[in-house]
């Protein structure tokens, strides 16, 4: 079974809807500005608790759910350190080429 959800009524005055969504067979009420993404937040933990509990063979709720956790914990950490990696990459690169730049823009200036 897949994360459902179904959306509530909005509250006057207030810009969060109410959203109904199941996550491994437990139904939840949440709040927030965006009901399509809490529906694919829900759906990704559900997906994730289910791939635990196959995994893990257990049908201790809590157990699937901290290893679920720190599986998408670990996900997130490796994501981060990638882009932040990246984003080191970047800069280098871009100090690197400006500092040829310069070196360039001062070779071409008329001496004198």
């Amino acid at each position: 079974m897949m994360a459902t959800a179904s959306k509530q009524p909005q509250v006057e005055g207030s810009s969060h809807r109410s959203v109904r969504v199941e996550i491994f067979d437990q139904a939840y009420n949440l709040r927030g500005s965006d009901a399509e993404h809490i529906l694919k937040l829900a759906e990704y933990v559900d997906a994730k608790m289910r791939a635990v509990a196959e995994q893990a063979r257990t049908v201790d709720t809590v157990r699937v759910a901290v290893l679920a956790a720190l599986n998408i914990a670990d996900e997130y950490h490796l994501l981060r350190r990638s882009n932040d990696g990246g984003r080191v990459d970047y800069l280098t690169r871009a100090r690197n080429l400006a500092s040829v730049l310069d070196e360039v823009l001062a070779d071409q200036r008329p001496k004198g």
